[in-house]
């Protein structure tokens, strides 16, 4: 028979589990929460603009601004290798300017692009956007809690960002597919060489237009890396049918183009 009040102490103990559970949980989603509004404004839809076609406006992924303001960061395979001459087509990323309705579309120019790493610079015009906080991608754990803010299917639901949550579920190396030999200039040569890298596998879903969105810490808001694929079950349908496995190159990859800069 259990000593008196051991009952009272048992249902003491569970109750505060409970609470402490309670609370925690509730942490990490205002965490999250505040992690998405930091970031939120400085995340932009990466496409190109031509005035004679339709829609004016293609999409090809997401962006984020870093370094002073007029630096996107993007996937490297949003970056198309030429653009039309006749008519004219340019690179444009589209941006939320508070107080205005509609997005607004800046011209934008490639000024590095790592396709080894699959990551990219743009330089956009007009003022400075806020900028993301860059983490360190080398001190990433597996099981971090991680989220990315993107366009999903941009062309089909619109400049609406949206985020998906996770966490980092494997480290692996992996070597991204070999570039066509018109893009083999002596950097690409020299990561050829060096074989696989190591990629941030993670249990969320990306889809396409996720392409270049920021991955970051979901209770910092730290950005640790750039959304650039994800593994799909089929290929004959506009979406896929996706897995539930998605990959982001370290953003460790990224400082090194914002370096090479300077």
């Amino acid at each position: 028979m259990p000593a008196p009040g051991c009952s009272t102490a048992l249902t003491l103990t569970r109750v505060t589990f409970l609470l402490a559970s309670m609370l925690a949980i509730a942490s990490a989603r205002a965490g999250l929460a505040d992690a998405i509004e930091r970031v939120k404004p400085s995340v932009v839809a990466v496409g190109t603009f031509q005035k004679t076609r339709s829609p004016l406006f293609v999409f090809r992924g997401t962006g984020f601004a870093v370094g002073d303001g007029t630096l996107i960061a993007t996937a490297a395979h949003a970056v198309p290798d030429t653009l039309q001459t006749e008519p004219p087509e340019t690179m444009m990323v589209l941006v939320d300017d508070p107080g205005v309705r509609e997005p607004q579309g800046r011209e934008a120019k490639a000024i590095a692009v790592d396709r080894v790493h699959d990551v990219a610079l743009l330089r956009i015009g007009g003022p400075p956007l806020p900028t993301v906080t860059l983490g360190d991608s080398t001190a990433v754990r597996d099981g971090l809690a991680i989220a990315f803010t993107g366009f999903p299917i941009g062309n089909a639901l619109g400049f609406h960002p949206v985020t998906h949550r996770g966490i980092v579920s494997s480290r692996p190396p992996i070597a991204l597919p070999s570039p066509t030999a018109k893009e083999l200039d002596s950097r690409v040569i020299r990561g050829v060489k060096a074989g696989p890298f190591v990629l941030f596998q993670l249990d969320a879903t990306a889809y396409p237009g996720h392409s270049g969105s920021p991955l970051y810490n979901a209770e910092t808001g730290e950005v640790i890396g750039v959304v650039n694929m994800s593994v799909k079950a089929t290929k004959d349908a506009a979406v896929g049918q996706a897995t539930g496995i998605s990959f982001a190159v370290p953003i460790e990859y990224l400082r090194d183009l914002v370096r090479g800069l300077r």
